[in-house]
């Protein structure tokens, strides 16, 4: 399981990205060397300035309010399709209960 990484570490990754990112001939380039300063992996600074990104308007894709949103529309329509099984075992043991040829 990933470590849980603190916002503040998060927004200091980005500022620093917002400022200092032109210095470096890519974006991979000025993720690495921020990478180092704030103590986290290359990798996830690049994908959060992907993100910021995206949610900002620049660069196409999923927002992270649209994620999110997608996420809790997800859990919301497996808890129903659970609650439609439960309903349709229950008509189908009350049926069964009240059918006189049973008796």
């Amino acid at each position: 399981m990933p470590k849980k990484i603190e916002p503040e570490v998060r927004e200091r990754a980005l500022r620093l990205l917002e400022t200092h990112g032109g210095e470096y001939p890519s974006l991979t380039a000025a993720c690495q060397a921020i990478a180092k300063q704030v103590g986290v992996g290359a990798e996830t600074v690049r994908r959060w300035a992907v993100q910021a990104q995206i949610d900002g308007g620049v660069r196409p894709g999923v927002t992270s309010e649209e994620s999110a949103e997608i996420k809790k529309l997800k859990a919301e329509n497996r808890q129903l399709r659970e609650d439609v099984a439960i309903l349709k075992a229950a008509t189908t043991f009350f049926a069964g209960e009240l059918d006189p040829r049973n008796r």
